[in-house]
């Protein structure tokens, strides 16, 4: 397996020491999420047409990947053409990058807060996901919100017209949120997983807080035993919330801690 950080993690960062610590950490890769004050990737520095492509040789140069491109398009919305369209031009610069996967959601938060129609999400996925065959891309939704059950989820996607749809299996939020075993989610879902979010927590007073892996409830371990027993060779990338939590700790202290506990986790599951 390979391991990255999602740039959520360190919003204060610049590109620059976003790949220097990648590089300098041993990681994998870099999963975009915004850089600096900027969320939307089409319009982030590194990734404007003048610039992609001494980025890739950058990255090139550096034996780094991108092996996600993490969006907010949100295929419940009202307005789902606007989304539908931004996730082409995601899907654009990931085919100019090699990433072979962007992150779509079919509901916003964590846990389950809208009234979804499923047929307008299966409707967009299917848009999308033709769009990106035709440039070596592949759609991923995320195990989040609604569906984060994975019935629904396993529903959504057995319904769907096109082949090029996968997931992204956040581990976090059908376990916390859906109190889902983990053997049962990956079971049902593993057909279908391409690229996995790692996180850890714990819940206080009824209020879930992130903490350093290994330092919460979360059963990580299984998850990692589960996918190293089935041959799975793509990432997990730590997804720490930091952007939208600034009382998290900074990405100096847990970048490194988690390339050093889920290796470790690796070698003893």
């Amino acid at each position: 397996m390979k391991i990255g950080f999602s740039t959520l993690g360190c919003p204060e960062w610049s590109w620059k020491e976003i790949v220097a610590a990648a590089k300098d950490l041993g990681y994998d890769g870099i999963e975009l999420r915004g850089v600096g004050n900027e969320m939307y990737m089409p319009k982030a520095q590194p990734f404007t047409p003048e610039n992609i492509q001494s980025t890739k040789s950058m990255l090139d140069e550096l034996g780094l990947e991108i092996p996600c491109i993490t969006s907010a398009c949100y295929l419940f919305k009202e307005d789902v053409d606007r989304y539908i369209s931004e996730g082409k031009d995601y899907i654009d610069i990931a085919s100019k990058l090699q990433s072979p996967y962007i992150r779509v959601l079919g509901d916003r938060h964590p846990h389950p807060g809208e009234d979804i129609d499923h047929g307008k999400v299966a409707s967009a996925l299917d848009e999308l996901g033709e769009y990106a065959k035709d440039r070596g891309v592949m759609v991923l939704i995320e195990s989040n919100g609604v569906y984060a059950n994975s019935r629904t989820l396993l529903a959504l996607l057995e319904g769907l017209k096109s082949d090029n749809i996968g997931i992204v299996w956040d581990i976090h939020h059908p376990y916390r949120f859906m109190n889902e075993d983990i053997e049962d989610t990956y079971e049902r879902l593993k057909g279908f997983i391409r690229h996995v979010h790692v996180k850890d927590s714990i819940c206080v007073d009824d209020k879930v807080k992130y903490c350093l892996l290994g330092q919460g409830d979360i059963p990580l371990e299984q998850a990692l035993e589960l996918l190293k027993a089935d041959g799975y060779k793509g990432y997990l990338s730590l997804e720490w919330v930091r952007r939208w939590y600034y009382g998290l700790e900074e990405p100096g202290i847990v970048f490194p801690h988690f390339i050093y506990t889920v290796k470790d986790m690796l070698e003893n599951v």
